[in-house]
């Protein structure tokens, strides 16, 4: 129960004596506390000299609010010191309301596919879907008296209670309006950062390495349309993803390079594509004496060979000569099949699986590194230009 002191000063909040001219925000002055009846007898600056049965539903609160200072300078100032923590408030209220919402949708305490359904909020957020932003958690100030509500919140913000009822109807709005729009724009963040985690196919934001942000000397994720799926829900999906620096750009497709761990998952991803292919045309009833050339006619043949890659395409072009050799750079980079497969940066989310490290997010998109500055659309190399038509044809037909 709290305790009142001789000569505190108090606001009313309400009185259940319905003949009393005292309303709500009226001060006085504490002459007596009876805490064994829970009985304040209080001498209001209107002079009414009521006494608060606390017991039976009065409410008062203590107040700290200092009188006018009659400088509109100091008046102005106080007063968007007061909007800012009413700002604050707002948001931190918002961010516990959304981190509340999240664990029914893609938290804990969710069921179901809540990948899935991160990936959905996250789509509906950029698209401005309605229906995903109708479904978050909203300020709403509804089944509580205005008053009631404005003046609780004001009251958490700034310590002091009384100062609420001392606004003028503009200021209360105005505060009112700071409030909800901090409280629902920090909902949509912190909803959107919940599901870029809850999206992420490697549990951490990788917003930044979304395909709009990757420039020449920067790092993506890439992929190729031969890794294109459908997911669950009829969503496109992307098996997996290679972490790597894009250093060019080739007739609108990417050319990057990337270290040697994701270099042997792009050769052993080929090899499960080729495995693939091979499983479905035994199935299909073709002779085993034929599957190997039927699979080297229409996928590359990646290998290594100590430090090198080896890319065999000689069945795929019809050319005895198709046989290219990919040494790492001075940096133990690789470039696979820059300039002959259609490689493009893919959105990290959706991708089910990604190999690579991948940088924070001050540190992925840098200048170009040395040796590998390119223009923006540079046309292939003069010695694999005969090759391109076939193999980029192949290239997509990878997955059929």
């Amino acid at each position: 129960m709290t305790s009142y002191e001789a000569g505190q000063r108090v606001a009313l909040l309400h009185t259940t004596d319905p003949y009393t001219l005292l309303r709500p925000g009226d001060t006085g002055t504490v002459r007596r506390h009876d805490q064994r009846h829970n009985i304040v007898e209080v001498t209001w600056d209107s002079g009414s000299t009521l006494s608060m049965c606390l017991d039976d539903g009065d409410r008062i609160a203590p107040t700290a609010t200092p009188p006018p200072t009659g400088d509109p300078v100091a008046e102005a100032a106080g007063w968007a010191a007061a909007l800012q923590r009413m700002r604050a408030a707002g948001t931190e209220a918002g961010r516990t309301a959304a981190e509340s919402w999240a664990q029914d949708t893609i938290g804990a305490r969710a069921g179901g596919g809540t990948r899935l359904a991160a990936h959905r909020i996250l789509s509906g957020l950029d698209e401005v879907d309605p229906v995903v932003l109708d479904a978050l958690p909203r300020f709403s100030s509804a089944g509580d008296p205005v008053d009631t509500a404005g003046w609780e919140l004001f009251a958490d913000a700034n310590g002091d209670v009384s100062g609420w009822f001392g606004l003028r109807i503009q200021q209360r709005d105005e505060a009112m309006a700071v409030y909800r729009d901090a409280y629902d724009t920090a909902v949509t963040d912190r909803v959107a950062e919940l599901c870029q985690l809850a999206a992420s196919p490697t549990g951490s934001d990788v917003s930044h390495l979304r395909p709009d942000r990757v420039r020449i000397g920067g790092v993506g994720v890439f992929s190729g349309d031969w890794a294109r799926t459908t997911g669950p829900d009829g969503d496109d999906r992307i098996e997996v993803g290679f972490v790597g620096t894009l250093i060019d750009r080739w007739n609108g497709w990417a050319v990057f390079s990337c270290t040697r761990e994701v270099a042997e998952a792009i050769v052993a991803d080929q090899q499960r594509h080729r495995d693939r292919y091979r499983h479905r045309l035994r199935e299909q009833g073709v002779p085993a004496d034929d599957l190997d050339r039927r699979v080297d006619s229409e996928l590359a043949d990646l290998s290594f060979d100590g430090d090198v890659i080896v890319a065999d395409q000689r069945a795929l072009s019809d050319g005895p000569e198709a046989i290219e050799r990919i040494p790492p750079d001075g940096d133990g980079r690789y470039m696979v099949m820059g300039r002959s497969w259609c490689w493009e940066a893919v959105d990290p989310y959706a991708c089910d699986r990604i190999v690579g490290d991948l940088p924070e997010p001050d540190q992925a998109q840098a200048g170009p590194r040395p040796g590998h500055a390119a223009s923006p659309e540079a046309e292939p190399a003069p010695a694999a230009a005969s090759d391109t038509t076939t193999t980029n044809e192949s290239n997509r037909r990878k997955a059929r």
